[in-house]
C-alpha cells in the first residue's frame, strides 16, 4: 500500500473522528441545540460512535486515528503499522501528519454545521470546550497522569486485544473509548489523542469564531505529551507481558 493511501485513509478518518466527537460536545455545550444539556455520558457515547464511525472510514491504513496508538506500535516492535505498511520513519511521519490534518480538518467542518449557535453561545469557555479538552481542577502533574493512564488503557487493550484497531473491530474499540471515558474521563475530559486535542485546538484559535477568547495554549501540552507517554509506556508493557508469561508457563 502506498504511503499516499495512508494519508488519506488516516486523514479521512480522523476527520470523522473530530466531526462526530467534537460535534456531540457542540450539541451540548452550545446554547439553544436540541441536545443542549444532554450531559457528559452523551458525550462519552458520542465519541464512542465517533470512532467506531472513524475505524471504518480509514480501514485501509488501520485505522490508528491517534498518534499515541502509531507510537504504541512501534515502541511494541511491530513489523508493519497495517498489512502491507512497513514501520519506518516515512511511514510513522505519514500516520502523524494524516492524523493532525484529518483532525483539524474535521473540526472545522463541524464549526461549519453548528456555526449560527456558535455565534449564539455567550461563554468562550462553551465554545473552546467544544473543539479541545480542558481539566475539571488544573493542576499539571495530576492532570498529566490523568491522561497518561487514560491513553495507557487505550492503546495497552488495543495492543492485548489484536494488534491495530481494524483487527479489534470498530466495536470494540469504540465500546473501550466510551469505557475509558465514563471511567477516567472526568477530570481531564480525556483527549487521550495528541491529534485530536491539538487539531482542533489549532482550528478554534484559526476560525473567525465569534467572542471565542483563549485557545488555552498554557495547557495545550498535556493532551499532547500526556497520551504520547502512556501510548509509549502501552507499547513497552504489551511487548513484555508474552515474555513473562512465556516465562511463567
Amino acid at each position: 500500500m502506498s504511503l499516499g493511501i495512508v494519508f488519506l485513509s488516516e486523514v479521512f478518518g480522523t476527520a470523522m473522528l473530530t466531526l462526530l466527537g467534537c460535534g456531540v460536545v457542540a450539541n451540548v455545550a452550545l446554547k439553544g441545540t436540541k441536545g443542549n444539556n444532554g450531559g457528559f455520558l452523551m458525550v462519552t457515547w458520542g465519541w464512542g460512535i465517533a470512532v467506531f464511525a472513524g475505524v471504518y472510514v480509514a480501514a485501509r491504513s488501520g485505522a490508528h486515528l491517534n498518534p499515541a496508538v502509531t507510537l504504541g506500535l512501534l515502541v511494541n516492535g511491530k513489523a508493519e503499522y497495517a498489512p502491507g505498511v512497513s514501520v519506518d520513519f516515512a511511514s510513522t511521519l505519514t500516520y502523524f501528519g494524516g492524523e493532525f490534518l484529518g483532525a483539524f480538518l474535521g473540526a472545522v467542518v463541524m464549526w461549519l454545521a453548528h456555526k449560527q449557535h456558535f455565534d449564539a453561545e455567550p461563554e468562550p469557555a462553551s465554545k473552546l470546550a467544544v473543539f479541545s479538552t480542558g481539566p475539571a481542577i488544573r493542576s499539571t502533574p495530576w492532570n498529566l497522569i490523568t491522561e497518561i493512564i487514560g491513553t495507557f488503557v487505550l492503546v495497552f487493550v488495543i495492543l492485548t486485544f489484536g494488534g491495530t484497531p481494524s483487527g479489534l473491530g470498530p466495536l470494540a474499540v469504540a465500546l473501550l473509548v466510551v469505557g475509558i471515558g465514563v471511567s477516567l474521563g472526568g477530570p481531564t475530559g480525556y483527549a487521550i489523542n495528541p491529534a485530536r486535542d491539538l487539531g482542533p485546538r489549532i482550528a478554534h484559535a484559526l476560525l473567525p469564531i465569534k467572542g471565542k477568547g483563549s485557545s488555552d495554549w498554557s495547557y495545550s501540552w498535556i493532551p499532547v505529551v500526556g497520551p504520547l507517554v502512556g501510548g509509549g509506556l502501552a507499547g513497552a508493557v504489551a511487548a513484555v507481558v508474552p515474555i513473562i508469561a512465556a516465562a511463567a508457563s
